[in-house]
């Protein structure tokens, strides 16, 4: 069985239209190797209708973060401490005859690849209309309606042939076009994508971009946005979180993180985006080294070893002494506000422009 701990972590309260509220959350997977430290403390809300985004290096604990809000971990080697909250129910807690009633009704998941998600066994009509039945009770005839429906409304041209189509007769725009569908057949409250316009052209990937965002404002959906590149959450996101070691390290509006960021990690994070205008010839500003092992992750900020900046901090502080996340607009980092800003004008702002 999974191991479910209440701890006394962070208990702020939600915002008014907060219907998602994660409050200290820990996870960690038992290894041959040890203790993998997945998600170490994290807290964030999600607003109806709002989209918060997720960024962070592979290994981040983006994506283990959001599979665990739908309870999709292996039961036995998984510890989960910590709330998640949906309306006030603690999915932690929660029997496993509960999160999936939950699954695919009031909270949907759009998975990085849609080849492998969708199976191949069945047609994606079947696969669509399958969890709209299981949640409705419509019959199969509704269901297949309601498919051709969710086909026609995320842009497939013919649905009603299409819908007898199977996963490899999609082009991989497409499929994730079903995925989709599937994933919104029954109007969910929450949406998570995880970086669903991975290994798509820019073309496909504007489109379902702006697909997603006109379906949430159709059905009021609460969407998290998993992804690494900061071009696409800077268009898709309101709200912004920035992970790093199992943790978050900053969070705010994605205006105020992707203009006035206040990490050093976020920093390395927009310095090694290429940038339209830039002279070619300019070396592009990778984060030396590499993300930290999370069966022994470091003592303190997690991100001293790569952070060029520990020497304008007093002592060793940065190494010794783990940095906390304020509420609102906050940046985990030992640097005061007055270091930040003069950093960020001096150092990092001329490598952005």
């Amino acid at each position: 069985m999974t191991t479910l701990t209440k701890t006394e972590g962070e208990k702020a309260p939600t915002g008014p239209d907060s219907f998602l509220s994660v409050r200290d959350l820990r996870v960690r997977f038992s290894t041959e190797d040890g203790i993998v430290k997945a998600v170490d403390g994290l807290s964030f809300d999600v607003e109806r209708g709002k989209t918060l985004g997720i960024v962070g290096e592979s290994g981040s604990g983006k994506s283990v973060t959001n599979l665990t809000v739908l309870g999709l971990h292996n039961p036995k080697s998984t510890t989960v401490e910590g709330e998640i909250l949906l309306e006030g129910r603690d999915l932690v807690t929660a029997p496993e005859k509960e999160l999936e009633k939950l699954r695919g009704n009031k909270v949907a998941m759009i998975f990085q690849d849609p080849l492998t998600a969708l199976s191949p066994y069945y047609t994606v009509g079947r696969q669509i209309a399958e969890p709209y039945m299981k949640h409705t009770g419509a019959s199969k005839k509704e269901a297949r309606a309601r498919a051709i429906e969710m086909l026609t409304k995320v842009g497939i041209p013919q649905p009603e042939s299409r819908v007898d189509d199977y996963p490899h007769q999609f082009s991989g725009g497409m499929r994730q076009r079903a995925m989709i569908a599937m994933a919104l057949v029954c109007d969910p409250d929450l949406l998570i994508a995880d970086e669903p316009t991975t290994a798509l052209d820019v073309t496909v990937q504007a489109q379902i971009l702006d697909l997603l965002k006109d379906l949430q404002q159709e059905f009021g959906t609460g969407i998290i946005f998993i992804t690494h590149d900061l071009g696409v959450i800077s268009d898709m996101a309101d709200d912004l979180l920035v992970m790093y070691s199992g943790r978050a390290v900053e969070r705010g509006s994605v205006r105020e993180v992707l203009r006035q960021p206040k990490h050093p990690y976020t920093w390395g994070l927009l310095s090694s985006m290429p940038r339209l205008g830039a002279d070619v010839s300019q070396a592009l500003n990778p984060i030396p080294g590499s993300p930290p092992s999370l069966l022994n992750p470091p003592s303190g900020c997690p991100f001293h070893p790569r952070c060029a900046f520990t020497g304008e901090v007093p002592g060793d502080r940065c190494s010794t002494e783990r940095p906390s996340l304020g509420e609102g607009r906050a940046a985990a980092c030992h640097l005061t506000a007055e270091q930040k800003q003069s950093i960020f004008i001096d150092t990092i702002q001329p490598r952005l422009r």
